[in-house]
């Protein structure tokens, strides 16, 4: 269902925590509000023509866009139910937007190839079996950068702002807390002031309309230096896809989500 407050040509970014591997299609129940929402996004969207998803699963030397017209998937986790390697998502892939990304960056001085063998990873098909079931919208994937270097990352986002079709939807798929040791695979969600610290600096650093453009990026590059960033990420994977969706934005995003995941609070936010 479109929702009609959005325009039908207005670029829609998002990015949101994507959960621990495939759990959340089998209705773990630590992952119950990420499912919810997930599931109630398309109503917050217009339908779009295109989904194209940064996954924190992907790291290449130079920036790479998979142009496989029906790119099998990758099950990219381990020691999980055999049921979760016999998932099916035969969503077609878009080889024209793909050459025209990388063909773009090329052209902006951005190093940049085209990938047709890889399948997607967990980080695309799960969030993408919640939202789109049907699995009908064609779907490009963009690495990161194995440099992870958040500068890198920021000129890469905006870069593929100036490329990206206003009818595509963009997925930043990573986790606002990333600390494998500090998850509770439980699900029991225990106070824990030092993630709050990192999520509000997140909320602020995205959201605040007071801060110009040129304050977000400049947190966003020394984004170690927030409130308990190298607890919340010790390493910054699951956090660059933000980078990439803020520089694509280009403006202050919404607090979408706001909720516990694997037991620690998680956040998503949605710019369009």
């Amino acid at each position: 269902m479109n929702n009609p407050s959005v325009p039908q040509d207005t670029l829609q970014i998002l990015y949101f925590s994507h959960g621990g591997g495939p759990l959340p299609i089998f209705a773990d129940a630590s992952h119950q509000a990420m499912v919810e929402f997930m599931r109630r996004l398309p109503a917050q969207l217009h339908q779009p023509q295109a989904v194209v998803v940064i996954s924190a699963h992907w790291e290449a030397p130079v920036a790479t866009v998979l142009g496989h017209p029906h790119p099998h998937l990758l099950y990219d986790y381990y020691g999980f139910p055999e049921a979760a390697y016999r998932l099916s998502y035969p969503v077609p892939g878009h080889p024209t937007l793909a050459n025209q990304l990388v063909q773009g960056l090329t052209r902006r001085g951005i190093p940049a190839r085209l990938e047709v063998d890889r399948g997607l990873d967990h980080g695309v098909f799960i969030p993408l079996m919640l939202m789109y079931p049907e699995a009908q919208i064609p779907v490009v994937q963009v690495s990161l950068l194995a440099s992870l270097d958040p500068v890198a990352h920021l000129a890469l986002g905006q870069a593929l702002g100036e490329l990206m079709p206003k009818h595509t939807l963009v997925l930043g798929s990573g986790f606002s807390f990333h600390n494998l040791q500090a998850f509770s695979w439980s699900g029991e969600r225990t106070p824990d002031p030092a993630n709050d610290a990192f999520q509000d600096w997140l909320i602020t650093t995205v959201c605040d309309p007071c801060l110009d453009q040129q304050e977000r990026r400049q947190r966003l590059i020394n984004w170690t230096q927030a409130p308990s960033a190298r607890y919340c990420h010790p390493r910054e994977e699951h956090l660059l896809p933000l980078h990439l969706c803020g520089a694509m934005a280009r403006q202050p995003g919404r607090l979408v989500f706001d909720d516990a995941i694997l037991g620690k609070r998680g956040v998503a936010f949605l710019w369009t």
